[in-house]
């Protein structure tokens, strides 16, 4: 079973989003920002894939990729927010993001767009 980490600091987000992968058979780690997800990378999680939203309190989504990269080097970061910014969206793929995903997005979609980034989902 893969292993999705989905860090997101809005409830209700994570709620739907988590629910959208545990029917489709994955198990969902979740955190509600990036230093929060850091202390469960840094403890030893070891995700299939990494979901992060770039807005949020303490460590954005883009602080994160750049401290996640240093640990999980080849794992596959999707960004899932609300910020359309060419120069967010940039940053995010030079640090290592494998793709962008904008709010609110389909469970089909969402799922599509994991299967093309995760071999074997």
């Amino acid at each position: 079973m893969k292993t999705i980490f989905l860090i997101d600091d809005s409830a209700t987000m994570v709620m739907s989003v988590k629910t959208t992968l545990e029917i489709s058979g994955f198990k969902v780690e979740t955190a509600a920002d990036g230093e929060q997800a850091m202390g469960k990378i840094n403890k030893g999680l070891k995700p299939d894939l990494i979901i992060t939203d770039i807005n949020m309190p303490k460590m954005d989504g883009i602080e994160f990729i750049r401290n996640a990269r240093k640990i999980l080097r080849f794992t596959p970061i999707l960004t899932l927010t609300t910020e359309s910014q060419q120069a967010k969206r940039d940053e995010a793929k030079k640090l290592g993001a494998s793709g962008w995903l904008v709010k609110p997005i389909g469970g089909a979609d969402l799922l599509k767009v994991i299967k093309q980034v995760l071999p074997g989902a």
